[in-house]
């Protein structure tokens, strides 16, 4: 498993986007750290990182139908599918949603690496297009207004970049 580090090819030249994107990157990091130890300090470091991403998501989602997204867009509904799975990990991790009821690691385990795998790909395109489409609409993350906002005809579905309308 390779480590996921921050680097300035996952920089999208959007401050707070790129403060979480970081976090998200040192918790991931931290939870893979956690792979070689006992299991409860595993799964404190990845309820740490679902914790994150619920807010990291929940903030970017709150930003793209701010600034014209449809509530059905693509990008959204990866940020659910993907904070979905990580649950469903720490749930069988607790040994919740198994058959016997015991704790079940390795859909946890698994996880940790897929996620180095994805977040790199969807930065770099889809959270990548919608760090284009907010300074195209002049968002202004602290107060959650557009200077230029889209028609409600024009709603987004897709992730906004230009491959996916």
């Amino acid at each position: 498993m390779s480590t996921l580090t921050w680097t300035d090819e996952l920089a999208l030249q959007h401050p707070q986007m790129d403060a979480t994107h970081e976090e998200f990157v040192d918790l991931l990091a931290a939870a893979e750290a956690a792979l070689a130890g006992p299991e409860d300090a595993l799964l404190a470091a990845f309820d740490a990182l679902v914790e994150h991403t619920v807010g990291h998501f929940g903030q970017e989602d709150r930003w793209m139908a701010a600034s014209g997204f449809a509530p059905e867009n693509c990008h959204a509904f990866q940020h659910q599918a993907v904070l979905g799975v990580m649950q469903e990990c720490a749930r069988r991790a607790r040994g919740e949603n198994t058959e016997n009821g015991q704790p079940d690691f390795e859909p946890l385990r698994l996880a940790v690496g897929e996620l180095a795998i994805w977040f790199p790909q969807h930065a770099q395109q889809m959270d990548a297009a919608l760090a284009q489409h907010l300074d195209s609409v002049g968002f202004d993350p602290a107060t959650g207004q557009c200077a230029r906002p889209l028609e409600t005809a024009d709603a987004i579905s897709g992730c906004g970049g230009s491959s996916c309308s």
